[in-house]
């Protein structure tokens, strides 16, 4: 059933929870999450990325996301991740996309604010005032959609201090910080700053309008610490590398065996989707429950 990203977040805090993120580059890994998701009775997130949103078939992909989260037993919202296209966004929000993050993180604090600001305008001018706003205020490192090894170190910081005028400037529904969470692999331990992410949510929980944050490059971060950063106002955390390494696994173990049972494709998506249904569910219990 159809959410909107910032009620299904607000709720999730409220009683102790954040929702999961998982990002699907196809309707076979989205069916899997869904499931998950109606299997451990707890709203999920399907987020599309930029690359894929503006593939040839991209918009189409969000439209299938959009029907199966329509027809899903528990609330289902569809995200188009780290976008800054208009003319993409645009077009995503008309396939179905419901909320948007309108990334401008990696231009200046003045400039970031304007891109948000624009994202909007465009949005409520094409009829699109219920499409929720996600923004990112901190520069993380690493790929996306490619899951190579990132130093912690190279990772920037949000700034507290920059974090309630940004907010109440950029009217950004939900914001997503820098503490040392990476996009991809981390080398090392992860190293979290909790007293970065301390000070940043005394900021959003202290401003007139509570602005829920959200953890992205949660893949690799011990569960016990998405469990504190819940405690600390993260109401969204984000995973695509974990996800993409147990399908990419199981396609690696299973695809000689289906091969020889009569180019069994059909037995070799149902392995993809149990991989990736099954990491899903753990992930929604975990932050869910």
């Amino acid at each position: 059933m159809r959410a909107k990203l910032d009620e299904l977040v607000t709720a999730a805090l409220q009683r102790g929870a954040a929702v999961p993120a998982f990002t699907c580059y196809d309707f076979t890994t989205a069916t899997a999450v869904v499931e998950a998701a109606e299997e451990t009775g707890l709203p999920v997130i399907l987020n599309v990325a930029p690359k894929t949103a503006a593939a040839r078939a991209g918009q189409r992909l969000i439209t299938a996301l959009r029907s199966l989260a329509d027809g899903a037993a528990v609330p289902v919202c569809v995200q188009l991740d780290h976008a800054s296209d208009l003319a993409v966004i645009r077009e995503s929000v008309r396939s179905g996309a419901d909320c948007v993050l309108a990334d401008g993180s990696a231009l200046g604090f003045e400039e970031n604010i304007a891109l948000v600001r624009g994202v909007r305008a465009v949005l409520n001018a094409d009829g699109g005032t219920a499409v929720v706003l996600e923004a990112e205020l901190g520069g993380l490192a690493g790929d996306e959609d490619k899951a190579f090894g990132v130093d912690v170190q190279a990772a920037g910081l949000t700034d507290p201090t920059q974090v309630r005028d940004f907010a109440e400037r950029s009217g950004a529904q939900l914001l997503a910080v820098a503490i040392g969470n990476v996009h991809g692999k981390y080398k090392g331990a992860p190293k979290v700053r909790w007293d970065v992410l301390e000070r940043i949510s005394a900021e959003t929980t202290s401003s007139e309008a509570t602005v829920p944050l959200v953890l992205h490059g949660a893949s690799g971060i011990p569960a016990g610490e998405l469990l504190k950063a819940r405690t600390l106002g993260v109401g969204k955390v984000n995973f695509n590398t974990e996800l993409r390494s147990g399908i990419l696994a199981t396609l690696e173990a299973e695809t000689a065996a289906h091969r020889a049972d009569g180019e069994n494709l059909q037995g070799l998506l149902g392995r993809w989707n149990a991989s990736a249904r099954e990491f899903a569910a753990a992930t929604l219990r975990t932050l869910g429950e």
